[in-house]
């Protein structure tokens, strides 16, 4: 690339990247330079200030750009499947952000800055990925996100349980990228290129030219690399320790905004790269057929593995860490075939998913700190102290099981509908049954805080910015429970998600 092919692209599409990348190195060299003169929350309330620009960009590109925008030879491209992603990780992120405020002020960690602003170089980190086109700039952000959320974790450095979780995340993520990898060496070893686009029909001919095996084998070390990062079976263990020993902020936003990076990677590198490839009969997809069953027995796994295993659970973190096994596999079940309206499927799922774990998460933050203890006996009696915050917490519980008049539901509905039109009856038999487990653990916290006696009756202190953010995540998830077409018209009129697989690939829509 020349210099003057640099200036004529039209850089105002990549501002959002470009302002996260601004706030995060602004906010390093100030934690540097000013950090001890500095307020304790002003490096924070900065990061968040910085979220809320990169949004309002990111909402002014999707009303200017009317077909994707490309830039160097379509490393990264600029779309509405790219925007939406965008959305749920500045929002992720601005929450994480929030209730960091106050976790915070409890000095387990000395970092603040450092911090604030690794949160945002992995925010850089998932938007590159999802406007990635290419495989060398998706895993430039995908390490990006990786090594900025490792040391998140470990953040916490005098408690070992944090020093634990840590290195285990490390361990199992270099394990991954290197799984990832070598799925990806296969992938150029028989395309000679990086370009996703590209690889879809180059795939397709290696295929036909006899070498169907190593195409399949390329697809099944690509899904275990990337199961990692969505926390989904066969990859799935490192969860329960990490998000324990996490610092409850980190916890959440490894379970939104991490989680929803790998779905974005989902489509990216799984669904276009193989998109063309012969199921081996020639009369169909290897996507539609064989790929799909594989995602399919994945999705399967991780449904009966997560929620069975959170019913052995009374440490509170490991039991949201296998919920959030089992979330991403009703995530996946969208992908088993992929239908006209995966994306919309997805993206409320999301949305339903980013309000409720936030909440419910602020909520396990308050009563864990106040209790000294991340046990259910801690939420023993929490209605009789502070009934905003159990009633608040039922709300978030009942949407994670997916009972009506929630948004939770709504998503569940959908993602179970969806699988009906394509006829995979044995799936949402395994939804319906899983979704029926998860009542036990799920209310076994609702038994806690209603029909249990805690140690004490005073009434909880809680700080008012956390107590309006959970009261707002509360109202939010009956809302658009009450009025899910609020969403989904929204993401049917700005996101065009409406794909049409047959020209899904053809030089127009590239």
């Amino acid at each position: 690339m020349e210099v003057k092919d640099i200036f004529s692209y039209d850089w105002s599409y990549l501002l959002p990247e470009f302002i996260i990348l601004g706030f995060a190195t602004f906010l390093s060299l100030l934690d540097l330079f000013a950090g001890k003169r500095l307020g304790k929350q002003v490096i924070g309330w900065l990061s968040f200030l910085g979220t809320v620009i990169a949004a309002i960009f990111v909402i002014i590109n999707m009303n200017a750009l009317d077909k994707p925008y490309s830039y160097m030879i379509d490393m990264i491209r600029i779309d509405d499947y790219g925007n939406a992603f965008k959305l749920i990780f500045l929002a992720g992120t601005a929450f994480a952000i929030l209730i960091s405020l106050s976790y915070l002020k409890s000095g387990e960690i000395q970092d603040r800055g450092e911090y604030y602003y690794l949160l945002l170089t992995g925010l850089l980190g998932a938007m590159v990925m999802a406007s990635s086109a290419d495989l060398i700039t998706l895993f430039v952000g995908l390490e990006l996100l990786s090594l900025s959320s490792y040391v998140l974790v470990g953040l916490r450095k005098k408690s070992q349980l944090s020093n634990e979780s840590a290195f285990k995340y490390v361990v199992s993520g270099s394990i991954a990228t290197a799984v990832l990898l070598f799925g990806m060496s296969y992938v150029y070893g028989l395309t000679g290129t990086t370009h996703i686009y590209e690889i879809s029909f180059r795939l397709a001919e290696a295929g036909m030219a006899g070498y169907q095996f190593l195409v399949y084998t390329a697809f099944a070390f690509l899904a275990v690399g990337l199961a990692f990062k969505i926390s989904a079976a066969p990859n799935h263990m490192w969860a329960p320790d990490v998000y324990q020993g996490a610092p409850t902020p980190v916890t959440a936003f490894l379970a939104v905004v991490s989680k929803a990076a790998g779905f974005a990677l989902i489509f990216r590198v799984m669904m276009i790269s193989f998109f063309n490839v012969s199921d081996g009969t020639g009369s169909g997809r290897f996507f539609f057929e064989e790929g799909s069953l594989y995602l399919g027995l994945m999705a399967a796994a991780s449904m009966i593995i997560g929620n069975t295993m959170a019913l052995r659970q009374t440490n509170v973190k490991r039991m949201m860490a296998y919920s959030g096994i089992a979330q991403a596999g009703y995530l996946l079940v969208p992908f088993v075939p992929p239908t006209s309206l995966f994306f919309s499927e997805v993206i409320f799922y999301l949305f339903g998913y980013l309000l409720v774990s936030f909440g419910a998460f602020a909520v396990i933050m308050v009563v864990s700190r106040e209790q000294e203890t991340e046990d259910l006996k801690g939420f023993a009696g929490l209605y009789h102290r502070s009934p905003v915050m159990a009633i608040a917490m039922s709300i978030f519980l009942l949407s994670l099981a997916g009972i009506p008049i929630t948004v939770g539901f709504f998503g569940k509905f959908y993602l179970f509908m969806g699988t009906l039109v394509v006829e995979n009856y044995w799936l949402a038999a395994i939804m319906i049954i899983t979704s029926v487990i998860s009542y036990y653990y799920y209310f076994g916290i609702i038994r806690q805080m209603y029909m249990r006696t805690g140690t004490t009756e005073a009434p909880m202190v809680v700080p008012k910015g956390i107590w309006t953010f959970i009261l707002i995540m509360a109202i939010a998830t009956v809302f658009f429970g009450a009025f899910p077409g609020l969403v989904t018209d929204y993401i049917q009129i700005h996101f065009n998600p409406s794909f049409d697989f047959g020209n899904m690939l053809s030089p127009s829509s590239q």
